[in-house]
């Protein structure tokens, strides 16, 4: 006999609330949310826009010597 497997209803699942990124409010984390982390999609457009003009930068680290003040040849 095979059991069922029961899914929470998302109208009523209780999801969990995290910080948005950007304003630190609270933010719905579930597919309801479709800006998630963040709260709202204004907020999600003002971080697109951080990396956008490169307020934000990951840095990386390369032992290539193309990368560095090397001429190339």
């Amino acid at each position: 006999m095979s059991e069922k497997k029961v899914y929470p209803d998302c109208a009523t699942a209780a999801f969990r609330t995290v910080p948005c990124p950007t304003c630190g409010g609270d933010s719905i984390y579930a597919p309801s949310n479709p800006a998630r982390p963040f709260c709202s999609m204004r907020c999600k457009n003002i971080d697109l826009g951080a990396w956008a003009s490169e307020n934000f930068r990951v840095q990386a680290e390369t032992d290539d010597p193309a990368f560095g003040d090397s001429k190339l040849q």
